[in-house]
């Protein structure tokens, strides 16, 4: 059987128990049994033993769930209010006002939740109400939280960045470090988007509020003061060499509930619905990674992934060819599954492609979690969109017609880091 014939029983296999509402981890793991009983001898339960422990057993790992129960202690906090608060004086002055409030509150709350769905839902659910109030333009308020919502992806600390960084053995905190400068862009991105957008439709904003003081400018600001503690405390260690990722992660629990605690957020409800939501999102992510390493290792014994690579190089694309096939190819499955999944089911198969023909994998990280972003927002199955169909009652479709601006702007930054790698590699590469 070619390895054509192969992959494409597995796929078959695996693409209808998707499709019968089988668990992603359930999935992978019948994927890889199949593999290893209709074309290996080895023995299936001993392998799946062993790999299920040896991916669980990792300390990269416990930085996972540590990030995860920060990001929700701070979604009950009032984080988003006191962002919104303290960011608003500041926008009045740039074209487009409040509208640059959804950009860079997500950006902030991204770098201190890790999540996309948890940025979409935290700064929306203030945003949308205030906006709305203020007859912003719907369209564009939706768009503005759905694609900047995407940051949660990248701006470490990123859940996704982990969990690529634990499948395939690269370093998290230079991972984190090569997330910086392409969020940065994206926000600039977004921001400059909106900017050219108001000046050429002036008249579908609203009047423009009463300008305020520098005085109260930075007496509204103080309200970012613990955000910003947060994010030093957090990032600052890892950038500085003073902890781990996983030691920082911890530090970073500890500052969220004090500052929830400061805010008078704090109570044993929020603490408890924190601690289970936090439990409930790792295990399902350690399942799926636990499914996703026994997979990997089924694939080894298949040979299917050599296969593919020795296939792939003889077909002699050039590097810019297959990027540009991969882009289609995740954005077409980020359209069925969330970015997590995305990521664990592809690296067994993708990298050794990758690695053939000499992409570095560091870099790849950050372009596979690029384009799972764009996937965030594309239909039936962008988390975001569900995220703000639920808040603001849209047809999904008009909510995904509102984010498609942000998204091909995402497909320009793709562009650029592809172009420019230097983009991606430069920080983590000057800061040893």
């Amino acid at each position: 059987m070619t390895e054509i014939a192969l992959t494409a029983l597995l796929l078959l296999v695996l693409l209808a128990l998707l499709g019968a509402g089988v668990w992603v981890a359930f999935s992978l793991l019948a994927v890889g049994m199949v593999g290893m009983f209709v074309f290996t001898d080895a023995p299936v339960g001993d392998v799946l033993a062993t790999t299920a422990w040896g991916a669980s057993n990792s300390w990269a790992l416990a930085a996972l769930p540590l990030f995860i129960w920060m990001g929700e202690i701070l979604f009950r906090s009032r984080l988003s209010e006191d962002m919104f608060t303290g960011l608003a004086p500041w926008m009045n002055r740039l074209p487009g006002r409040l509208l640059h409030v959804n950009i860079i509150g997500c950006g902030i709350f991204a770098a201190v939740s890790g999540s996309s769905a948890a940025t979409a839902a935290t700064i929306g659910k203030l945003s949308i109400p205030e906006l709305s109030k203020r007859k912003y333009p719907e369209k564009l308020m939706i768009g503005t939280l759905a694609g900047s919502a995407t940051l949660g992806l990248l701006i470490p600390p990123s859940i996704i960045l982990i969990v690529y960084g634990v499948a395939t053995e690269q370093s998290i905190a230079r991972l984190f470090m090569a997330g910086v400068v392409p969020g940065i862009m994206l926000v600039g991105l977004f921001v400059g988007f909106v900017i050219l957008w108001a000046l050429f439709n002036k008249d579908k904003l609203p009047v423009e509020e009463s300008r305020s003081s520098l005085r109260e400018k930075l007496y509204h600001s103080r309200r970012l003061i613990p955000v910003v503690m947060l994010i030093g405390g957090v990032m600052g260690s890892i950038y500085a060499g003073i902890a781990s990722p996983t030691d920082a992660a911890a530090v970073g629990v500890v500052l969220a509930l004090a500052l929830s605690w400061f805010t008078g957020s704090l109570n044993r409800e929020t603490f408890l619905d924190g601690l289970i939501g936090a439990t409930k999102t790792s295990c399902m992510i350690a399942f799926i990674l636990a499914g996703a390493a026994f997979l990997t290792v089924a694939m080894g014994f298949t040979g299917i992934p050599k296969m593919l690579a020795v296939w792939i190089g003889g077909m002699n694309l050039s590097p810019y060819e297959l990027l540009f096939a991969l882009t289609i190819f995740f954005v077409i499955l980020g359209c069925f599954l969330d970015g997590i999944s995305v990521v664990v089911l592809t690296t067994s198969v993708i990298m050794p492609m990758v690695e053939q023909a000499g992409i570095d994998p560091l870099w790849f990280g950050i372009y596979i979690v690029v384009v799972v972003e764009m996937s965030q927002i594309t239909p039936p199955v962008g988390f975001n969109l569900f995220v703000l169909q639920s808040l603001t009652g849209r047809n999904i479709l008009n909510v995904a017609m509102a984010a498609l601006p942000f998204f091909l702007l995402m497909f320009v930054a793709l562009a650029a880091i592809v172009a420019v790698p230097e983009i991606v590699t430069w920080l983590p590469n000057n800061m040893n």
